[in-house]
């Protein structure tokens, strides 16, 4: 969003909360941490106007619904009026703003399906299934980020799909090879694979990586992202008791090239469940950015994908690492570089600007 603030006036409205939240401390800390942004009203970071709306993270309800809509309704109006907006485009990646449009009178619609969100626990699906049958109905234009996402919003009849998959800052990973090793890699045995993002049970393969570490007890495998977010009883033990295995923590994304560098091979272990099949990790095009080899599991999305080794079950994983370390030469490294190149944020909003544009011709 700060990049299309450069040249157009963005107001961007952080998540309605669509996961029922739990008492967990890092829940707790992040409904404290609304409230009192919410309290704050708009406010203007790297040129963009951001709400943080003061919703009931509850979609069942249709009291509930109608008074979380009265409550956006407001400090969007607020955010609109300091933004000097009159008629947006309404840029959606949560189908309950479908909900604002008669609000709005958008010039446009899009609905940006990134993830299928109903597939995780704690949401409601069938108010979300709602919500998204209603915004595809609206919508001028519809973005789906994986082939799965785009095949069930044609299923759903919108008008216009476009597939457009996830990026990375290019520049920001290419930068790896020239940033300092992170202390805390210093000394870790090698060869050091590496996973970055959310840590969690309900994603991850976590039997998996548990028996590659096992089985490779000379491997050091670095998590780098929050354990458990999003899945607060999710069981990692089998990571934790493993000596060779460290998890970093959740790093500044400022931080992640130096992580990656320091990494031989990265990672995409994700589990086959509802949620992954339509899972496009934005990770890929990181890891690549860097240079550096990549081994995932057989995700849908990512069928045809340049650049990444797919494997399955741990043996066929540590053969397909002990491959990728014997393909890591600077030729190497640069032509995944060149992979990743095609997929930055500039060129993908060049190509979501030209949609949006036939879509205001027509």
């Amino acid at each position: 969003m700060s990049r299309l603030a450069q040249a157009n006036r963005v107001v961007y409205t952080e998540s309605l909360g669509l996961r029922r939240p739990t008492v967990a401390g890092r829940d707790l800390r992040r409904m404290a941490r609304r409230l009192r942004q919410g309290l704050r009203g708009p406010r203007r970071i790297d040129g963009v106007w951001v709400v943080s709306p003061l919703v009931v993270p509850s979609h069942r309800s249709a009291p509930v619904r109608r008074l979380n809509r009265t409550l956006l309704r407001a400090a969007l109006r607020m955010a609109a009026r300091r933004a000097r907006l009159e008629r947006p485009l309404l840029w959606a990646y949560n189908p309950h703003a479908h909900e604002l449009i008669d609000d709005l009178r958008p010039s446009l619609v899009v609905y940006h399906c990134v993830d299928d969100i109903a597939a995780q626990a704690g949401v409601d699906e069938a108010s979300f299934a709602a919500a998204e049958r209603a915004i595809v109905a609206r919508a001028d234009l519809v973005l789906a980020s994986a082939r799965p996402l785009e095949a069930r919003m044609r299923a759903l009849g919108a008008r216009r799909v476009a597939y457009v998959p996830n990026v990375a800052d290019v520049e920001h990973f290419a930068s790896a090879d020239r940033v300092p090793e992170p202390p805390e890699m210093r000394g870790l045995t090698r060869p050091r694979l590496l996973f970055a993002g959310a840590v969690a049970a309900k994603k991850l393969d976590v039997a998996l990586l548990a028996e590659v570490a096992r089985r490779n007890s000379d491997w050091t495998l670095v998590l780098v992202g929050p354990a458990g977010e999003g899945d607060p009883r999710g069981d990692l033990s089998a990571l934790r008791a493993l000596p060779n295995v460290l998890f970093a923590g959740e790093r500044p994304f400022a931080e992640l090239p130096a992580w990656i560098a320091a990494a031989d091979v990265c990672l995409i272990p994700y589990a086959h469940n509802r949620y992954t099949a339509s899972v496009f990790p934005m990770k890929v095009y990181e890891y690549l950015a860097a240079g550096r080899p990549v081994v995932s599991t057989r995700l849908p999305a990512l069928e045809g994908i340049e650049g990444v080794i797919f494997a399955e079950g741990a043996a066929d994983f540590e053969a397909r690492i002990r491959d990728a370390l014997g393909d890591d030469s600077g030729e190497a490294r640069r032509r995944r570089r060149e992979l990743a190149g095609s997929h930055s944020w500039q060129a993908r909003l060049e190509e979501i600007g030209e949609l949006v544009a036939e879509c205001e011709a027509r």
